[in-house]
C-alpha cells in the first residue's frame, strides 16, 4: 500500500495541528488523498499525483484568504491540481517528441584517399597559388574576380594557377599507371 507523503512529510490527520488554520486542515485532509488517488489514475504515477496534488495544496494555502471564503475551496485545489497534472503530460509530451526528433548524428565515413591526397598536394603550394586554385577550380570564380579579390593583375592569377597546375601534377600523378610489366 503506498503511503501518503504531504505537506513537509506530515500526513493530513496532522495537518491541523502544524498550525493551520482549522478549515484549511480540514480540506486538506478530507480532500488529499481524494485528489491524489484521481491524479494517480490519470498520470499513471502515485508519487507524481502526490507532488501533483501537494503543488495544488500549497498554492491554495497562499491564497487561502480568499479560497476559504468559496462554496467549496477544494473544488479550486482539485482544478490546479489537474491543471497542473495536464501541464506535466503536456510538458512530457512536448519532451518526448524533441527526444525522438533527435536524431544521431549520421556517421559520415572519412575522407577518400583522392580527397586525402589533394589535401596534401595543396598544402605544398604557395599560399597564392592555392588561393587561387580554390577559388578558381572549386568555388568557380572567373579569373577577372579572383584577380579583383587578391588585388593583383589577371595575368598574376592565370601565372598562379599555371604553376599550381604543374606543382599539383607532380603530387597527383598516378605512379600505378606507369608500371606496365
Amino acid at each position: 500500500m503506498t503511503t501518503i507523503h504531504t505537506l513537509d512529510g506530515v500526513p493530513p490527520s496532522a495537518v491541523a495541528g502544524r498550525g493551520m488554520p482549522p478549515d484549511f486542515a480540514e480540506c486538506y485532509t478530507a480532500s488529499f488523498a481524494p485528489i491524489a488517488g484521481q491524479l494517480a489514475v490519470y498520470l499513471g504515477s502515485a508519487e507524481e499525483a502526490q507532488e501533483v496534488t501537494q503543488e495544488a495544496f500549497v498554492r491554495a494555502w497562499v491564497r487561502w484568504g480568499r479560497i476559504a471564503r468559496y462554496e467549496d475551496p477544494a473544488a479550486w485545489v482539485r482544478r490546479v491540481a489537474w491543471n497542473l497534472a495536464t501541464s506535466r503530460i503536456r510538458r512530457a509530451r512536448v519532451a518526448l517528441r524533441h527526444w525522438r526528433g533527435q536524431r544521431a548524428e549520421p556517421v559520415v565515413a572519412g575522407p577518400g584517399p583522392e580527397r586525402v591526397a589533394l589535401e596534401r598536394a595543396l598544402a605544398t603550394l604557395p599560399p597564392d597559388q592555392r588561393r587561387a586554385v580554390v577559388l578558381f577550380y572549386l568555388a568557380g570564380l572567373p579569373v577577372a574576380e579572383i584577380a579583383e579579390l587578391c588585388r593583383v593583375r589577371e595575368g598574376a592569377v592565370r601565372t598562379w594557377l599555371y604553376r599550381a597546375r604543374l606543382a599539383l601534377a607532380k603530387h597527383l600523378t598516378d605512379d600505378e599507371g606507369d608500371d606496365h610489366a
